[in-house]
């Protein structure tokens, strides 16, 4: 292990000098340009004969905030490459080599092991990615870029070895394509958060076009800020550069990472930890007046205050910290609106009506009561989503209109659980009923469709749905409770 000194700039300052300066003062570590060619303390290694490999750069990471890492690649080994492989659907889409996991799997140890040979000598080249669309529940593409199993096994690899470290930066209120956290867990954070804190108003950001839109450049100095291993470094800025095939036709991609990619989430978290989650925790602590929540789940994030003048401040200084890392927020599908326990009756006093919805991780969040009269946030299913993806089952039935009806029954069944495992929160029933039920009709319209004489009735209808599709009931406990349990009393939102 090197030794090393501490660093004389702290992450975030306690006092900026005026807010003209205090976006540069947050940059972490001195982003300006004099300052990130300057000499750098040595880095740390790993050390070896730890229990899982990774124990010392999570302990290291944990206890020096300003410590690079200038030997991490040694932590992809065949065992690793081996378990990334494992992870990865079967079923998945390949790439533009079109080896499917099966037949990667035919001699999979000669492979991983010349994978990993590439690797560590230098001779491994990233492909290009395949570039295909799916469809948005607004109508719109999607750019999806889907890499070849090769990619996504050293990615997954390479990923695993970096959240040793930035598992031990990342903020508590960032909950997007991380270890043990899910979108039910910001879900929850959300709704306890608005819910105990005094929040009356929502600010709902949506960035324009963020995997196309994150500047390379800024994301390599952020990696700078931790990895020294300049291997590591080379790998990302190989898949980064690898460009897309699409319609036989390779492409350069200039900027941006591409969705699909394995390790585009976690470069999205360290990308967004330090242009917005570190700004907006000094923001928090130095700017606002009242009291401010904030609940980031990847490119989606939605921030609660308690002041509007604090609300509109925020908003506008974060225009200007995004314009200069590139990124935007999109005009058409960032609002702030009233929202939070006494947003209903200020509302009522001035005649506005009920308070305004907004939509998150799926869900449409709403100010309600319960029976008792108590403020609750009601969550339901955003109901363009529900139509997309009716839509998207009766594409299916039609396709598989000749199966078995056994056969039907068996994946409707899985399209139901799988809904309901998401959907089936408190206050949602009806929406995941609704959703069973239109399931079942599109059901009895492409069975009746096989057959021009054959009529099937609702009662042996109401059979085969009692047979094969699950029932709607919730499946998630009240946001406040699940919460509580799992970070036993700390705040939802810091």
């Amino acid at each position: 292990m090197h030794e090393h000194g501490k660093s004389d700039s702290p992450v975030v300052p306690a006092r900026p000098p005026n807010k003209a300066v205090a976006a540069e003062a947050a940059e972490e570590r001195g982003l300006a340009e004099g300052n990130t060619d300057g000499p750098t303390r040595p880095g740390l290694r790993a050390g070896p004969g730890v229990p899982s490999g990774l124990d010392r750069v999570r302990e290291v990471a944990r206890r020096d905030k300003d410590a690079r890492f200038t030997a991490l690649l040694h932590h992809v080994g065949l065992d690793r490459l081996w378990a990334a492989y494992v992870a990865i659907n079967p079923k998945a889409a390949p790439g533009v080599d079109q080896v499917t996991w099966d037949a990667y799997g035919q001699n999979l140890r000669e492979n991983l092991e010349d994978l990993l040979r590439r690797v560590h000598s230098g001779a491994y080249r990233a492909s290009p990615s395949r570039r295909v669309y799916i469809p948005k529940p607004d109508g719109r593409q999607r750019p999806l870029g889907i890499a070849t199993l090769e990619d996504k096994i050293l990615q997954r690899a390479v990923v695993e070895v970096l959240n040793a470290v930035y598992e031990e930066d990342f903020r508590g209120f960032s909950y997007g394509f991380r270890p043990g956290r899910g979108p039910h867990d910001a879900l929850d954070a959300l709704s306890v958060g608005i819910w105990r804190k005094k929040v009356n108003w929502v600010l709902d950001a949506d960035i324009r076009d963020f995997f196309g839109q994150l500047d390379r450049a800024w994301l390599r100095k952020f990696l700078g800020h931790r990895i020294a291993d300049k291997r590591v470094l080379r790998l990302v800025d190989k898949w980064l550069a690898a460009g897309v095939i699409e319609d036989g036709t390779w492409s350069e991609t200039p900027q941006g990472s591409p969705q699909g990619a394995s390790v585009s989430p976690l470069l999205a978290n360290i990308y967004l930890h330090y242009v917005l989650d570190l700004w907006a925790e000094w923001w928090r602590r130095h700017m606002a007046r009242g009291e401010v929540i904030i609940v980031r789940f990847a490119d989606d994030f939605v921030l609660g205050f308690e002041d509007y003048q604090d609300a509109c401040r925020f908003l506008h200084d974060l225009r200007g910290r995004f314009a200069k890392f590139g990124l935007e927020l999109h005009p058409g599908k960032t609002r702030l609106i009233e929202f939070g326990r006494f947003a209903a009756a200020n509302r009522e006093k001035r005649g506005a009506g009920k308070p305004e919805t907004f939509d998150f991780l799926g869900f449409t969040h709403i100010c309600a009561k319960m029976r008792d009269g108590r403020f609750w946030v009601r969550r339901i299913t955003v109901s363009k989503r529900m139509r997309a993806k009716l839509a998207e089952v009766k594409d299916q039935l039609r396709q598989r209109r000749h199966q078995p009806v056994p056969e039907q029954g068996r994946w409707l069944g899985s399209v139901v659980r799988g809904h309901c495992a998401y959907y089936a929160v408190p206050g949602n029933r009806k929406a995941v009923a609704s959703f069973r039920t239109q399931v079942t009709k599109l059901w009895h319209e492409a069975l009746e469709r096989r057959s021009q004489r054959t009529r099937i009735s609702w009662a042996r209808m109401d059979r085969l749905a009692t047979r094969w599709l699950p029932p709607a009931r919730v499946m998630h406990p009240f946001p406040d409770v699940r919460f509580g349990v799992r970070t036993r009393g700390r705040s939802p939102v810091r």
